[in-house]
């Protein structure tokens, strides 16, 4: 039979209330009380009920993480940072996978509002203004993940999106790709990845080579669909000398589309990716790639959200982590 609170205060001699209060220190007990009821939960391995718990202390000890597609291997390795960060702070993580729809986000929302989450680390694909509004009225405080936030008072953990794209289309153009098509997210401007689109469109600009919109595709983070984009490039016979993906993953489906139908990456296109996942580095060729420290984005954001639950100050309200561009097998100079 499960030993409750009310068994220990019985073989205590004590009340239930004082159990309570060694259990969660909540107000002060004599050293003699404290050690019997001590000694009794550990003979009877009493197990204090966490929610009775959190009502009392008004701590769940639990953050809400809400990630649009738990299977990206770049959400992934952000929730390594995630957990392993909130386990030395002793909080334990509920992860929602929302899938990228609006209505699925707001109803988490709702969901981690009622469990007691004491935060919450959100990353969403789309940022709406349904869902600005509703997280700003929110009590529970919420950190967004790889997007600036700096018009918005949420706090928020990123790289310079912008300036990486910039970056990487100027390598391309320094090589000699002038034909550099872009597989991006969306065409939303309220879409992660719109910061990397002005990049790309800023390079060209800069180098006066007009921007081709037949070879600005939208891949939506899915290999599959950049194995189809780089087809239809094959197809209609615009294929570019370089191709920039702004995921890993979906410039590895444009590498599998060219193989497939013999060409050779790097010699006849070039191929570059965005994020640096861990298979970027074994992936051959392996890729040339925007190196954001994935890991630390994670551990960044929950430590920025144990700050506000705790209310510390931060630091900044828009923490920008370091990138760097990583030059590997896929790309070359023509």
């Amino acid at each position: 039979m499960k030993v409750t609170i009310k068994d220990v205060a019985k073989r205590a001699g004590v009340s239930i209330s004082t159990v309570s209060r060694v259990i969660n220190s909540s107000k002060p007990v004599s050293s003699e009380i404290h050690q019997k009821v001590s000694s009794i939960i550990e003979e009877t391995g009493y197990v204090p009920n966490p929610i009775a718990r959190s009502l009392v202390m008004k701590k769940s000890r639990l953050i809400g993480v809400l990630v649009p597609d738990v299977s990206n291997f770049f959400i992934g390795e952000i929730l390594n940072g995630i957990e392993e960060i909130g386990k030395m702070y002793n909080y334990d993580i509920i992860l929602c996978n929302t899938y990228g729809d609006l209505e699925e986000e707001i109803k988490y929302l709702n969901l981690l509002s009622a469990k007691q989450v004491e935060g919450i680390v959100f990353m969403t694909w789309k940022l709406q203004e349904k869902l600005v509004n509703y997280i700003s009225k929110m009590e529970t405080p919420v950190v967004l993940i790889n997007r600036n936030s700096k018009d918005l008072d949420i706090p928020s953990v990123s790289i310079d999106n912008f300036k990486a794209a910039y970056e990487m289309t100027n390598y391309l153009i320094e090589n000699g790709h002038e034909k550099i098509a872009l597989i991006r997210n969306t065409v939303d401007k309220d879409a992660f990845g719109f910061d990397l689109y002005r990049g790309y469109e800023k390079a060209l600009k800069e180098h006066k080579i007009p921007i081709d919109e037949r070879l600005i595709r939208y891949g939506y983070f899915e290999l599959k669909k950049s194995y189809e984009i780089t087809k239809d490039f094959i197809d209609e016979n615009i294929l570019p000398t370089a191709i920039f993906a702004s995921s890993d993953v979906m410039a590895i489906g444009a590498i599998n589309c060219l193989l497939d139908h013999g060409y050779k990456v790097p010699d006849e296109v070039s191929v570059v990716g965005f994020n640096d996942i861990n298979l970027a580095s074994i992936y051959r060729p392996n890729l040339t790639t925007i190196h954001q420290p994935i890991y630390d984005i994670g551990a960044v954001a929950i430590r920025m959200i144990i700050k506000k639950i705790n209310k510390e100050p931060l630091e900044s309200n828009v923490s920008i982590l370091p990138h760097m561009l990583i030059e590997r097998a896929s790309s070359k100079r023509i």
